[in-house]
């Protein structure tokens, strides 16, 4: 915790951004029944059935000192899938970065052996020669800022029923346009010396 903490708190440098990443999954929901239009006074009203149409997965990459969010979508979130998110984020979004700190959960699949399996010896080395990883602990997921993001696009964009994968990207796009245009930076306050007031029960006690 008081690593990711520590982390936060370095100024900002174009040559060596910070990112967290972070994924969720997002069923796709049809209808049975065609909703009905929206009247003077009510609502659009949709029947309670619907269809599923399966799961696909959302990556978001937000970039906290700048307001800057990158969100796809992908099929499934397998080794392979992070894999070419990652250098997606060497090679499209911050191509003249020297070094690029990545905040993320501790999942089995954010591992550098990943890019090993996704591209050659030579390549995986070179994305990892220009990446710093740094991960949140069990149960402290919530460090990752990339969360907070997730939450307002859950909100703002995923709260209803989307029936493919075309519409969520369409939705998820217009989003991240919107949110991006307005630079929106994230306003995180919590720091290490409140981490061990806040959360003293956390820490070793020590007699002296």
């Amino acid at each position: 915790m008081e690593d990711i903490l520590d982390v936060y708190q370095r100024p900002y440098d174009p040559l060596q951004p910070l990112v967290c990443m972070d994924e969720m999954s997002k069923p796709l929901i049809g209808e049975t029944r065609v909703p009905l239009p929206v009247m003077p006074g009510q609502p659009e009203k949709y029947d309670y059935e619907y269809e599923r149409k399966g799961v696909k997965n959302v990556f978001m990459v937000f970039e906290p000192l700048t307001g800057e969010r990158q969100v796809s979508v992908t099929d499934r979130r397998t080794k392979l899938d992070w894999a070419k998110c990652i250098k997606d984020i060497v090679d499209i979004h911050y191509p003249e970065a020297a070094k690029i700190t990545v905040i993320m959960d501790n999942l089995n699949t954010h591992r550098p052996s990943s890019l090993y399996q996704a591209f050659s010896p030579e390549e995986a080395r070179r994305l990892l020669n220009k990446l710093e990883f740094h991960y949140t602990p069990k149960h402290g997921s919530w460090l990752n800022m990339a969360e907070i993001e997730f939450s307002v696009l859950k909100r703002q964009c995923l709260d209803c029923r989307i029936p493919d994968q075309a519409t969520l990207k369409q939705k998820v796009m217009e989003w991240e346009q919107a949110r991006n245009a307005r630079a929106v930076k994230a306003n995180w306050q919590f720091k290490t010396e409140d981490a061990r007031i806040k959360l003293k029960k956390l820490y070793p006690s020590f007699n002296y």
